[in-house]
């Protein structure tokens, strides 16, 4: 195998590729040494998560709230900003939409279904807005003000669905059932995937097309590239950076929307087992590239359903299936690792 530094030379597209192959690789040799079977685990995770309808319906389901967030943090990275404030902005879609859709009964579906998801995202939108705010008129690190602001969005909709929300005589905190015209269609019947996925999938397209052809697309990649430049050149980076984390965080309150919508019919207390920062690791296997988050979200939403075939059909830990989760974005975040294992066969031959 003869590699030259030009081989070397790939795109984050390409790296992600590699980090894939490794960590599959060394998930492997990780199931192999603690006396498992590689074999068996992989054909059990990836046989009937791709092999029978009901398993690419449980997959696609899985894949459908974290490409919704993975595309959220992509496009906050556009800018250089971290949005790990997509849990939060979730909720506060969820509970938009659950209000919209279970209060505005008398709407015809044609304009219900829409109004629900525009109030997910207007939620989502409003609750990234302040952190975005912050940042450009305060400096204050959107990391931090949005990690802080996940428990206060969480508990606050945790607040409404124990109280003003709460249904009479219901055990749990959760809201009142949704409209049916506020239901999202399924595409496979008595399945969790619904037409959210086809949403998720236009909108990263959506997403692609205005980075590479519209001017604000540009001046998205300028500002993200180099804001002082950005500057030099005119372009209003402030409002760019607003404009963006807004767009992020009503990404990621769609995705409560969808799950309102599509799967619970009804905000519920603790809607999310952490979708929010899932979307990250999908996002940096995408290379932050947001036609790229489609595949990298289905990725994980193979795996993710097939740890549950894995857990009901072998006595295998279903841990492994996060372990391989991990070393994906551990071989992603570190492409000179990458670079270094490839160029193993040039050195041996080279010592030879």
């Amino acid at each position: 195998m003869n590699i030259n530094k030009k081989d070397l030379n790939f795109g984050p597209l390409l790296t992600s590729v590699f980090a894939l192959f490794f960590s599959l690789l060394l998930g492997a040799l990780i199931i192999w040494l603690s006396g498992y079977s590689p074999i068996q685990s992989y054909a059990a995770i990836f046989g009937y998560s791709l092999g029978t309808v009901k398993g690419i319906a449980l997959s696609l389901s899985q894949a459908t709230p974290i490409l919704f967030t993975g595309l959220a943090f992509a496009i906050a990275y556009r800018v250089r900003m971290i949005n790990t404030g997509a849990e939060g902005q979730l909720y506060m879609g969820a509970v938009g939409s659950a209000v919209i859709g279970a209060y505005f009964v008398s709407l015809p579906r044609m304009f219900h279904l829409p109004l629900t998801l525009l109030a997910g995202m207007a939620m989502g939108g409003l609750a990234a807005l302040l952190v975005a705010f912050l940042r450009v008129r305060f400096g204050a690190s959107e990391i931090i003000t949005s990690l802080m602001l996940n428990e206060v969005f969480i508990l606050f909709t945790g607040y409404l669905a124990n109280g003003p929300l709460k249904p009479d005589g219901s055990l749990q905190a959760q809201t009142e059932m949704i409209a049916m015209t506020a239901r999202l269609h399924k595409l496979i019947p008595k399945s969790q995937l619904t037409t959210a996925i086809l949403l998720g999938i236009i909108l990263a397209v959506m997403t692609q097309f205005i980075l590479k052809i519209t001017i604000f697309g540009y001046e998205m990649n300028v500002t993200g590239l180099n804001t002082h430049a950005a500057q030099t050149a005119g372009i209003n980076t402030s409002r760019i950076q607003l404009i963006t984390f807004s767009l992020s965080g009503a990404v990621a309150g769609l995705c409560g929307s969808a799950l309102v919508m599509g799967t619970n019919f009804r905000f519920v207390e603790g809607i999310s087992p952490s979708y929010g920062f899932a979307g990250i690791s999908v996002a940096a296997l995408a290379a932050y590239n947001p036609v790229a988050v489609i595949p990298s979200a289905i990725l994980f939403g193979i795996l993710k359903a097939g740890a549950i075939t894995l857990n009901r059909t072998t006595p295998i830990p279903v841990e492994f299936v996060d372990v391989i989760q991990v070393l994906v974005v551990v071989f992603v975040a570190a492409p000179r690792m990458v670079r270094a294992i490839l160029e193993i066969p040039k050195r041996i031959k080279r010592e030879a």
